[in-house]
């Protein structure tokens, strides 16, 4: 436990910041139950797949490559489906989709967990900036082509973070989301970050009575995404950041674990979570007129590279 995490208290249903996967899934049966995970191969995605299959479900696990997939998810057997997924490439959902398709997969929940973090100088692919191609846009192909595979009671669940707060003075740049006005590494991954929880927003709006949407604080954690941070920042982050602030994966994962199959997550839609309970996101990410237009903003990116979304 960390130095921070030993003054933390728990939420109103007991769960907060120092609770795990595990321990929030503790007496379920997920048997007969089927959910999509996003960057299964590492960090909190792997904790992920690994929860929800103990409880008893199956996991369409996706990643980068197929072959990264099949590795993480080799010990599974039948409860783990490998796919290939890259969220920067269109060309690469719509592969993803047909096999879905192929499978007939239906899905109780999506965990939209994949994501990338503060490259050090801008990189762009289909009109965007990296990052938030990555972190929002693919999601936004991928989920929202799924919709009409998402059980009556499904959920989504969008990993997003509180670096949220840290995007640009105006919030969210809907006419340059290919950052080509005054890259910042951070800020640029806040916006993707803020992006998140618009989707969350406006998504849960649009989904028929039953459905539910939640964008996710999973903590501060070390895992891959890490791997653009300065070396010494990399390195301190690694050293100190478990012993003062950091959460372990475990902890880490436990918000998109309850948020995506606890029975009580189901009464609270649209919102902002972190320690496993529900939080307050800025005001940009209050912002459901924002949200709207991002919305609209994401369907035109859709529509230029290949399609439109369902919802």
């Amino acid at each position: 436990m960390s130095f921070f995490g030993m003054f933390k208290g728990k939420g109103a249903n007991g769960f907060g910041y120092n609770s795990t996967a595990e321990e929030v899934t503790e007496g379920l049966d997920l048997s007969g139950k089927t959910y999509l995970v996003t960057g299964c191969n590492s960090g909190l995605g792997f904790e992920t797949t690994r929860v929800l299959i103990l409880r008893g479900a199956r996991v369409f696990g996706a990643a980068r490559t197929l072959a990264k997939a099949e590795f993480s998810g080799a010990r599974y057997g039948d409860a783990f489906v490998p796919l290939e997924c890259n969220l920067a490439a269109p060309s690469s959902i719509r592969s993803t989709l047909a096999i879905l398709a192929q499978h007939n997969a239906h899905f109780d929940g999506i965990v939209a967990n994949a994501g990338i973090m503060s490259l050090p100088y801008r990189v762009t692919a289909c009109g965007a900036e990296l990052q938030m191609l990555t972190n929002h846009l693919g999601h936004f192909l991928l989920v929202t082509e799924l919709l009409d595979r998402l059980h009556p009671e499904g959920r989504v669940v969008v990993l997003s973070s509180a670096a949220h707060k840290d995007t640009y003075r105006e919030g969210l740049r809907l006419r340059d989301l290919n950052a080509a006005h005054k890259y910042h590494r951070w800020q640029a991954y806040g916006q993707s970050k803020l992006a998140n929880i618009l989707f969350v927003r406006e998504l849960a709006r649009r989904l028929p009575k039953g459905q539910s949407a939640y964008a996710i604080h999973p903590g501060v954690i070390a895992t891959g995404i890490t791997r653009y941070l300065p070396r010494v920042l990399s390195w301190a982050f690694e050293k100190v950041g478990p012993t003062l602030a950091a959460k372990s994966i475990p902890q880490g994962t436990a918000t998109q674990v309850y948020a995506v199959a606890h029975p009580d997550a189901a009464e609270i839609n649209g919102a902002y979570w972190a320690d496993v309970n529900p939080a307050q996101s800025s005001r940009f990410g209050q912002d459901l007129e924002l949200a709207a237009a991002l919305w609209v903003r994401s369907e035109a990116w859709v529509r230029d590279h290949g399609g439109g979304s369902k919802a």
